[in-house]
This record gives structure tokens, C-alpha cells and sequence, in this order.
């Protein structure tokens, strides 16, 4: 975290400013498209994007260590990080930095605290549920593992209006991500012996874990999968078009960095369906001249948007009240005088 982000966000406590420093660079290692947005957003809310995602971040770093560390462990480290977390947000402290920062953006912008809760449910399931049915059981997870991080943010972003009507569209953009992310790391999650695909949207393409694997272990594609991989494709794009609507409803200079955001990961879609549908052996991904002409775009709508709330009228103040007379406390009109003046 930048001296200029911690002073502009009013975060003076010299443990607070490490543990927002500690959750920037987890995100800028770990989440590029994503923080590359948030650069994009003004300074005094960056410190609090960086924690909620950091947190979430520590969180899922937990759940997906591939270094052999058995289910029981893991389980136990994500005990102690919750209640840690509900610790943190009642008193406002943690023993990690990652709750600390929570806990205080959490008390800053009156976070729901039931969307963190929500949020290490979905992640405790991924410690033994290593598939979905149907698109409907991948949804009611993906209400803790995404759509609440779209709802914890709006309180930071800002809303023109009331903010339950924006509500709907953040988590739908939480869950287009995601789902972004699944698609994307069809293989790497094979790996750790998940899929998050739909069961029955495989099926019906003749797929099912056991081909993803030979696909993987082989190198060798296999229409189906590129069948079933374009039609994931397409249900992702209509959970964006889901969550566009909800652009207009955020606070005019919070735009450009979810609207980046927005265009980013749908790239990532578009490069997916360039590699020809090969996320089962490799990870596609936005080149940086496409990731560099997006932030540009960014920073130009930032730009406007900054002088377009410069330029607005501020609000006429109100006129003072009347004058009134001490003793008989009746208003006093222009020019008259009261009555201990012509006395």
C-alpha cells in the first residue's frame, strides 16, 4: 500500500498500514486483472478493495495448497482464520493482517458481517465437495465463493442510488467472474482434483471427470470437451450481460475500474475461445497490449468522470434564517430594526 492511498484513506495506526501494505501485495502477486482495475479506482478506496480481496485471497490460498497437506490440516487452518475473522469484527483486532484490515474496512463502510460468514462456508465445502451436479448447486456455492464479494464491495464502490437496487447486479458480476476463473482453470483445478463445470452440462456432451483427465494426462483435445467447454462459454457471457445493467448504477468514478474489470475478465473468455477451447491443458490468457489498450480506455473515463464531478453544481446552500427580535423573539425584515434598536 502506498503512503498516498493509507493518508488519503485516513488510516493513521502504524499496524493497520502494514496490514493493508500486507494485503496490496498479496493481490498485486496473485490477482493481476483485478488489481490492475483497482489502480484505477480512487485513491482513498483502493486500501479498502485490497483488503476484502486479500483476505479472500489468504482465504482460498488456504483451501488450494497443492503442497500435499491433508484435508484435516487445512480444515483446522480455516477454523482458526474464522475465528479469527469473527474475533476481528467484533473487537477490531486479528492475529493475521488480513483480518485486521477486514475488520477495520468492515467497521468503515458498514459491511454486512454475514457476508464473510458466508463466504468461509463456501470455502470449507471445497475442502470435500469436488464437483457440481447441476449448474444450480455450482450457483448456490458460488453465492459465498463470489457473488458476496461483489455484495462486500459495494459498500466502498459507492451507488447513485440505493444500494439494494445495485445489490443484484454486484453479485452477478462476482459470479461472471468466477466463472470466468473456472473455465480458465479447468486444468490446474483437475489437478487438485476438482471441477467446477456442471455435471449435467458435461454430460450432455459426453463428458465427465474421468475424460477430462485423460485429456489432461495426454495432451490430446477432444470435441466434446471443446462442446462442452464453448457452451460453459456462452452460459458465462449471459451471467455478464446478467451483471452489465449494474455499470450505470455505481458511483460515477467507480466506474472505469469495475468497468475494466468488466472488460478484462470477458477477455479472458474472448481468449479462451481463440486458444480453440485447450483450458484443459493450458491456461489462456489476455496479452498484454489488449490488458495495457484497456487500462488506457480506463484512465480516460476516469478522467472524465473526475472533471464531470469537479464541473457539477454544487447544491445551493440554504439561506440563513430570519433575524429575530430578542425580546419578542418575531422575525426582523430587511431594513426594519428591532424594537431595543430604536430604543
Amino acid at each position: 500500500m502506498t503512503t498516498r492511498e493509507l493518508d488519503a484513506a485516513g488510516i493513521t495506526d502504524p499496524s493497520l498500514r502494514a496490514a493493508y501494505t500486507h494485503c496490496r501485495r498479496l493481490n498485486a502477486r496473485h490477482g493481476r486483472t483485478y488489481f490492475l482495475a483497482t489502480r484505477l479506482l480512487t485513491v482513498e478506496r483502493r486500501p479498502a478493495v485490497h483488503a476484502l480481496y486479500g483476505f479472500a485471497r489468504w482465504a482460498d490460498d488456504i483451501v488450494d495448497s497443492l503442497d500435499d497437506v491433508p484435508a484435516s490440516e487445512r480444515a483446522g487452518e480455516l477454523a482458526r482464520l474464522q475465528a479469527d475473522m469473527e474475533a476481528g469484527l467484533r473487537d477490531g483486532r486479528g492475529g493475521e493482517p488480513v483480518v485486521r484490515a477486514l475488520a477495520d474496512t468492515a467497521r468503515r463502510h458498514g459491511i454486512d458481517h454475514r457476508l464473510f460468514a458466508d463466504f468461509m462456508t463456501a470455502m470449507r465445502s471445497d475442502l470435500d465437495v469436488t464437483d457440481y451436479p447441476t449448474y444450480a448447486d455450482l450457483r448456490a456455492y458460488m453465492h459465498g465463493s463470489a457473488a458476496v464479494i461483489g455484495l462486500q464491495m459495494l459498500p466502498v464502490l459507492g451507488t447513485v442510488g440505493p444500494s439494494e437496487e445495485a445489490a443484484p447486479y454486484a453479485a452477478a458480476l462476482g459470479v461472471a467472474f468466477q466463472l470466468t476463473n473456472f473455465l480458465r482453470d479447468v486444468g490446474e483445478d483437475l489437478d487438485r482434483g476438482r471441477v467446477y463445470l456442471p455435471a449435467d452440462l458435461l454430460r450432455a456432451h459426453g463428458v465427465d471427470r474421468e475424460l477430462l483427465i485423460r485429456s489432461r494426462e495426454s495432451g490430446r483435445p477432444d470435441a466434446r470437451i471443446t462442446a462442452a467447454l464453448r457452451e460453459a462459454e456462452a452460459l458465462t457471457r449471459g451471467v455478464y450481460r446478467e451483471a452489465a445493467p449494474g455499470l450505470a448504477l455505481l458511483d460515477p468514478v467507480s466506474r472505469p475500474c469495475v468497468r475494466t474489470a468488466f472488460v478484462l475478465y470477458g477477455g479472458i473468455l474472448d481468449a479462451i475461445a481463440a486458444d480453440g477451447y485447450t483450458v484443459v491443458h493450458r491456461r489462456s490468457v489476455v496479452s498484454r497490449r489488449r490488458r495495457g489498450a484497456v487500462a488506457l480506455d480506463g484512465l480516460v473515463r476516469v478522467g472524465a468522470a473526475r472533471l464531470a464531478r469537479r464541473a457539477a453544481p454544487r447544491p445551493a446552500a440554504p439561506p440563513p434564517p430570519p433575524a429575530r427580535s430578542p425580546s419578542t423573539g418575531a422575525p426582523v425584515t430587511a431594513g426594519a430594526r428591532t424594537p431595543e434598536e430604536v430604543s
